[in-house]
């Protein structure tokens, strides 16, 4: 079968990787534009255009399929599938009419909870106890089309966005090619999506790292764990930023004013905790700018006016 597949981040690594174990004839591989990142505006390029690279595979990377000639050149190709995974464009309807067995798309999800760029963190942000991922039918409208499978996942204590989203990535890859025989022989029939029950989630900015410490600790830890990777969670003190990376929501009642960096007897998880709207926020490991991860004790140990300040 040729399969054209499209995916930039890591996320899509695996579902590629699979196919390519699984002997599927790679046509070619899309994959957004190389960007320049950093504060020395080095060109980088995407995770799947590194392997495909790699791998010898054909790279395209269109700045638009919306282009006549893009959709020709992909039109070319005669893919009979083409494979969707966090590619980051959307597919314009004379890409959709192409490929035999349809353009079908993975996304970490369960649909039609959570569409839209970011529903990994979003699952974690609201305290979810599962998600997982869905295989569906592309169509105009976003994250929309017929579901032809799905498998949730529960979601740890400790799962990260980008923990979670490693795990996603692994499962969608193994339901990818769990289902394809079936989809392409017409076994699978595909069923709608519940209109009444979806929900959408936006792209995250960097400013939504920041921590409003009148908000319950529960709702902070989370927060902290949605935002790992990115855009990350961070306070400002002594004209520096911290990064927030582990935290623990404690029940013990502590007098202090909202924000207050407190330190906390032995035996406690940690030793150092900011007092929340309800409860208090256990600071495990930070990274202080221009410097390692480290944990807050060990920070604390050598900045002791940290204890007290109001953040």
């Amino acid at each position: 079968m040729k399969v054209i597949f499209m995916g930039s981040p890591a996320f899509a690594l695996p579902a590629l990787q699979a196919l390519i174990l699984n002997k599927y004839d790679i046509k070619a591989v899309y994959s957004q534009p190389d960007k320049k990142t950093g504060r020395g505006q080095q060109v980088s390029a995407c995770p799947v255009k590194q392997f495909a690279a790699d791998a010898g595979l054909r790279i395209i990377q269109p700045d638009s399929l919306k282009d006549s000639r893009e959709v020709e050149l992909l039109a070319g190709l005669k893919p009979d599938i083409i494979v969707v995974a966090a590619y980051g464009q959307i597919l314009p309807e004379a890409v959709l009419k192409i490929p035999e067995y349809k353009c079908i798309n993975i996304h970490p999800s369960l649909l039609p909870a959570y569409r839209g760029p970011s529903p990994v963190s979003a699952a974690i942000l609201n305290g979810d106890a599962q998600t997982g991922v869905t295989i569906m039918l592309i169509e105009r409208k976003v994250d929309s089309g017929p579901i032809i499978a799905q498998v949730a996942m529960a979601i740890k204590d400790d799962d990260t966005t980008g923990s979670l989203t490693g795990r996603l990535a692994t499962a969608g890859a193994e339901l990818l090619v769990d289902v394809l025989p079936d989809w392409v022989s017409g076994t699978i029939k595909p069923g709608a999506q519940d209109e009444s029950r979806a929900s959408y989630t936006r792209m995250w900015k960097k400013e939504d790292g920041t921590l409003d410490w009148s908000c319950p600790a529960l709702q902070l830890w989370r927060k902290v764990r949605a935002c790992n990777p990115w855009p990350g969670s961070y306070v400002e003190w002594m004209d520096a930023r911290i990064k927030i990376m582990e935290t623990i929501p404690l029940q013990a009642v502590e007098k202090g004013t909202v924000g207050q960096v407190v330190e906390l007897p032995r035996g406690e998880p940690t030793r150092v905790a900011v007092c929340t709207g309800e409860g208090l926020l256990g600071l495990i490991r930070i990274q202080p700018e221009g410097k390692r991860e480290m944990t807050a004790g060990d920070f604390v140990a050598g900045h002791r006016n940290f204890i007290g300040t109001i953040l």
